[in-house]
């Protein structure tokens, strides 16, 4: 009875029989084999770049970064606290080590908005202990602007000593967004090493980030034409319409070939 029984299922399904469920089984195991080369692949580039590879991984990029009620009162107690180190260390490994990872993200944001340049830092260095915790790019990205808002040179050093010793890599993009950071702030020196690293980037060059430094250069014009030296030469069929209104449109530098499209 049991046999009939399923023997009218299987014909009732429409040909769902075991061989097709043995198929089924072989393609999920083919496909996580396919992919677990891919998979770690990402995980070390992950590790390495900062999540610039694989930006789903990333720990702080696309995070709303909303903030909950205990988020609140860490921010207002830390506030208060900051002039008190005692006190403050205290109520940093009492409380603010409870935090859960979004609400750590969250209170590291807040205090970067507020400018809040030390009590940024303790934050900063709470996440780089949790077990969680892995290099990115747009981590150390968000650290930089704003110490370079805060014209902050000895934290910054602190923070690139940081990066590099974890290897963090930075795309072009970035590159060109904390280069601007440093000269709009007036810290060229700092500007000029950052611009020095970006030069060694393995990663292939593009001309919009080198439009958005030479417009911060425009004070500067001894090192803009040293910049723009260095652009003539990467990008030799790009015509460049030298004044600081044309620098700013996308129809300041005419192509003369489409390698720079993307």
């Amino acid at each position: 009875m049991l046999r009939v029984a399923s023997t009218s299922l299987l014909r009732r399904g429409g040909g769902l029989k075991i061989a097709s469920l043995k198929t089924i089984n072989d393609l999920v195991y083919g496909y996580c084999g396919a992919k677990r080369e891919e998979i770690g692949l990402c995980v070390r580039k992950f590790s390495g770049s900062g999540g610039a590879s694989c930006p789903n991984l990333s720990i702080w990029r696309g995070r709303k970064k909303e903030m909950g009620k205990e988020g609140l009162i860490i921010v207002k107690e830390l506030k208060r606290l900051k002039s008190n180190p005692v006190r403050l260390d205290r109520f940093m490994q009492a409380q603010v080590s409870r935090l859960l990872k979004t609400d750590l993200f969250a209170v590291l944001a807040e205090f970067q908005r507020q400018d809040q340049v030390f009590l940024s830092m303790k934050i900063y260095e709470t996440v780089r202990k949790e077990i969680w915790y892995r290099p990115d790019m747009f981590f150390y990205r968000d650290m930089l602007m704003m110490l370079a808002r805060n014209k902050e040179v000895k934290e910054t050093k602190r923070v690139w000593e940081d990066l590099k010793r974890e290897e963090v890599l930075f795309d072009q993009h970035t590159y060109g967004d904390i280069i601007r950071s440093f000269l709009d702030s007036g810290l060229q020196t700092v500007a000029v090493e950052i611009y020095e690293d970006m030069r060694q980037s393995p990663d292939p060059p593009l001309s919009l980030p080198y439009r958005v430094i030479l417009k911060g250069l425009l004070p500067y014009p001894e090192l803009r034409e040293r910049v723009k030296d260095d652009f003539l030469e990467l990008f030799p069929n790009m015509v460049m319409h030298d004044s600081s209104e044309d620098l700013c449109d996308d129809d300041g530098l005419g192509s003369k070939s489409e390698n720079e499209k993307h």
